[in-house]
């Protein structure tokens, strides 16, 4: 019995320092890892600063860039027919400028709205009326392009607690990448349902399709699969559905269409001010 007593007190002098430095170990791990969270977050955000202030400095003349080289395509307008060929030559040059000039306004412009820290302005809203306001700005492009749009909705939608501003902006960048996916026309179809505790969203277009190596490598930042793509629309709208502690994900078939499939939280609690 007592060498039995001594044998439990043994282990429990060996067994506790043992568990003690595991424990401390781990704890000390693991506030290494939160101080490197927190040097990485930091130069981050620096960096995120740093380009930030660096587009918009390159952001305002090049908005100047591109107004003188508007005027001065209306000035050679005026003279073209009095000029003959060489002023049509240098016309036809300035368009060009103009056209790659608005290009990189555009990339900057989407690397702003990317980068861009904002507090969100929350407030009551109908998903299904924002959704309509979304179709109707995108629909003279959705048109050009002979593409359907059909709608779904559920008509008693619960209001999310959301930035209506900021969930056009996601809203529009996924169904512009659906029109852009059906070059040839197609169907886009728009549905919307009540899922637990969250407002559902389903996208869907009868385009060409994403390819599986893609599809894991769409939400990347300045992945493309358009030659004329930023690479930022699609990570923007993640941002902001996540932001708004939604979730986004995507299902595709090569050749038949592509569905996104956005969810919003009812739950007040569920989104941070």
């Amino acid at each position: 019995m007592i060498q039995y007593l001594i044998g439990a007190i043994a282990s429990v002098i060996i067994v506790v320092p043992l568990a003690y430095y595991y424990y401390n170990r781990g704890i000390i791990r693991k506030t290494k890892e939160l101080e490197k969270r927190t040097i990485d977050s930091e130069r981050l955000a620096f960096a995120g600063t740093l380009a930030g202030g660096l587009a918009h400095e390159i952001k305002n003349p090049l908005s100047t860039l591109n107004i003188h080289l508007q005027l001065l395509k209306e000035d050679l307008q005026n003279i073209i027919g009095a000029s003959g060929d060489d002023t049509r030559k240098v016309y036809r040059k300035i368009e060009i400028i103009q056209k790659e000039a608005l290009r990189l306004e555009e990339i900057l412009n989407d690397f702003l709205r990317f980068a861009k820290g904002q507090k969100l302005e929350l407030e009551y809203c109908a998903v299904n009326e924002i959704l309509d306001e979304v179709i109707n700005f995108a629909t003279p492009e959705i048109k050009q392009k002979n593409v359907v749009v059909l709608k779904s909705y559920h008509p008693g939608l619960p209001l999310c607690y959301i930035d209506s501003k900021l969930i056009k902006q996601a809203f529009l960048n996924v169904i512009i990448n659906a029109q852009q996916a059906m070059e040839h026309g197609g169907e886009l179809m728009i549905r919307t349902s009540k899922v637990k505790k969250s407002v559902q969203i389903d996208i869907t277009d009868t385009g060409h399709g994403i390819s599986n190596d893609s599809l894991n490598k769409i939400f990347q930042v300045y992945y493309s699969t358009k030659t004329a793509g930023t690479g930022l629309g699609l990570p923007t709208t993640k941002k902001i559905i996540e932001e708004h502690r939604g979730t986004i994900s995507v299902q595709s078939q090569e050749g038949k269409g592509t569905n996104f499939t956005i969810q919003l939280p009812i739950n007040l609690e569920n989104v941070s001010v």
